[in-house]
């Protein structure tokens, strides 16, 4: 394991800006990855790439293929961190922990951000001192289209407050996304009991709670080439479990009862629905015990989503 500290050497313009071109040492980028050493190869030399040439922290989740070693051959000047363990985006939590700007870019082993997005989120955050997370336009790699997501970011129902310089939002994607590092310690971090899938629902209720603002910022650009390294059955089955988890963690009776009722109708009908349903249940005393209402300006976040949630054909449980 081996620390770098992240670059200090900057020229700033004027109103404390740092110019076009050079380094910037405000925002840190955390990777977490696991099994998939060609395609965080490729993501590293694109994030070394950029020009803000943010300190790179990347979390090895349990890889077994080489992952670390090639890491460690290739890019000497990231920071590595090889977990015996895959803690699942638990790993982000521990990437955070080793750096000390003030915004962290969260990246997944097939995600990389465009050049200048970074520097434009730490600008809005300096700007914005409530303002907690900042979330991107996805461009789906080969070919730069649009992720199906992006119009649902863009036209957000969600309200919040005036001085937002984008539309504000409910929750975030967090392979798409810059938090201000107070906030994401203001809240803990993400949760371990939820490991992966739908794991940001549950903090971005939690950063509303504390009056902290979410929005999407159409200048970031992040682009995601999906890997074909995945386990589409786990994901759906933990997805499962964890909306039901974040939904009665945190939702008033109600809306908690509605979008159960809606989740349970709409998955499919098989073993594996069933199987995550299961797993929520079997954390049903976890959840009575943790369960903290969120209060009303939280919670009508939530609230304007539902349409959204039971329309979008972004967000299913398929695989």
């Amino acid at each position: 394991m081996r620390q770098h500290p992240p670059a200090t050497h900057h020229s700033q313009a004027r109103g404390g800006r740092l110019q076009e071109g050079r380094p910037d040492a405000r925002v840190a980028v955390v990777v977490i990855t696991h099994q998939r050493r060609d395609e965080v190869l490729v993501a590293l030399s694109r994030l070394r790439a950029l020009p803000e040439q943010p300190h790179v922290v990347v979390v090895d989740n349990g890889s077994t293929d080489g992952t670390a070693a090639a890491i460690a051959e290739r890019f000497p000047e990231v920071e590595l961190i090889a977990s015996p363990a895959n803690l699942g985006a638990v790993g982000r939590n521990v990437g955070v922990a080793r750096v000390s700007a003030p915004y962290v870019a969260f990246c997944d082993d097939d995600t990389w951000w465009d050049p200048g997005s970074l520097r434009t989120a730490a600008d809005a955050f300096d700007t914005h001192p409530r303002l907690a997370v900042v979330t991107a336009r996805i461009l789906v790699e080969p070919g730069g289209r649009e992720d199906p997501i992006v119009p649902e970011l863009r036209d957000s129902p969600v309200r919040g407050a005036d001085w937002l310089p984008g539309p504000a939002l409910g929750s975030f994607l967090a392979g798409a996304s810059v938090l201000r590092r107070a906030a994401f310690d203001d809240v803990g971090g993400f949760c371990e009991r939820l490991w992966l899938g739908g794991e940001e629902e549950l903090m971005a209720g939690d950063l509303a709670a504390r009056g902290w603002e979410l929005c999407y910022l159409p200048e970031l650009t992040v682009h995601h080439q999906a890997s074909t390294a995945r386990d589409p059955h786990k994901r759906r089955r933990d997805g499962i479990r964890n909306t039901l988890w974040t939904t009665w963690l945190r939702r008033p009776l109600r809306p908690a009862l509605r979008r159960t009722g809606h989740l349970l109708r709409t998955v499919p009908r098989d073993r594996l629905s069933l199987l995550g349903v299961l797993d929520a249940l079997r954390g049903l005393p976890w959840v009575l015990r943790e369960r903290r209402v969120l209060p009303p300006h939280a919670e009508a976040r939530f609230a304007a989503l539902e349409h959204a949630q039971r329309t979008s054909t972004a967000r299913r449980y398929v695989s």
